[in-house]
């Protein structure tokens, strides 16, 4: 996000605590904060597509969303 959006959420709010906010700046406080958590939410789901969990006996599976198949890689016993 944009660091002059992220300043106009901490402007908005720095104003939401020295008055009431006007119909306007609710609306653009609302927009800029689900702009904000949408834009988080899409970096930690590319963090956490791309994590692997290792076990001490060294199989590497990666973390997966529930009801997917999981992926191992490492030491596969045949």
């Amino acid at each position: 996000m944009e660091n002059t959006k992220l300043n106009r959420i901490n402007e908005l709010a720095a104003l939401a605590k020295q008055r009431e906010l006007t119909a306007e700046e609710l609306a653009e406080r609302d927009t800029l904060r689900r702009e904000y958590i949408a834009e988080w939410r899409r970096g930690a789901e590319q963090v956490l597509e791309n994590t692997w969990i290792v076990t001490p006996d060294g199989k590497k599976t990666k973390l997966r969303k529930r009801g997917e198949p999981s992926r191992e890689k490492g030491n596969k016993k045949e």
